[in-house]
């Protein structure tokens, strides 16, 4: 068989491949311990055994030392190439993380909607009203400052300030969707009917 495989004899290599494949596979598991790692040597020892077959020894017995010292110089290399791997790429400047940013900007559209909502609501007080609010509500005086600050007594404050939460109340309300809305089970398009031909 070696003369064969030495040769060059492609079916005396395939002999070699099914004697010998399988202590090879174990082999290389109990070096590497991985079932694919194992799978990935047992591919390249066959590869290297027919490149390297001119240097195989015509006498001798069993081919099986031969075909496991070369796994074990494949899974040696391999080693190495994987150590070469991971420092090579430890030493890749690291990309920072792209944080997501839909919810963000799904934020600012509802807050910006929001806020066309509150200009608008403000729009429909009156100026009075507007005042008290912008006093009372933003600068954060009490009814007292708030009714010095316009010249009106405290009562007046109080009632505009009452009034602008209503209506802001009002305004903010979420606008009732038209067609069908939740637990509707109607059809949305009714029945057509036929008229006269």
């Amino acid at each position: 068989m070696r003369t064969r495989i030495r040769a060059g004899d492609h079916s005396a290599f395939g002999e070699l491949f099914d004697a010998y494949a399988r202590s090879v596979y174990n082999h290389a598991y109990r070096l590497t311990g991985q079932w694919s790692a194992a799978e990935e040597i047992v591919s390249l020892t066959f590869l290297d055994a027919w490149r390297l077959r001119d240097r195989l020894d015509a006498d001798g017995g069993s081919l099986r030392p031969w075909l496991l010292g070369i796994a074990t110089n494949v899974t040696r290399n391999s080693r190495r190439a994987a150590r070469r791997h991971a420092a090579a790429l430890a030493r890749l400047p690291r990309d920072e993380p792209v944080r997501d940013f839909a919810d963000e900007v799904a934020g600012r559209l509802d807050d910006a909607a929001r806020l066309d909502l509150v200009r608008a609501a403000l729009t429909n007080l009156r100026r009075g009203e507007r005042e008290v609010l912008a006093l009372c509500v933003g600068a954060g005086l009490d009814y007292a400052a708030a009714a010095e600050a316009l010249g009106v007594p405290v009562g007046t404050v109080r009632s505009r300030l009452s009034r602008a939460r209503k209506k802001l109340a009002q305004h903010m309300e979420p606008v009732p969707m038209h067609g069908q809305m939740r637990d509707d089970r109607g059809t949305a398009v009714g029945p057509l009917r036929e008229g006269n031909r």
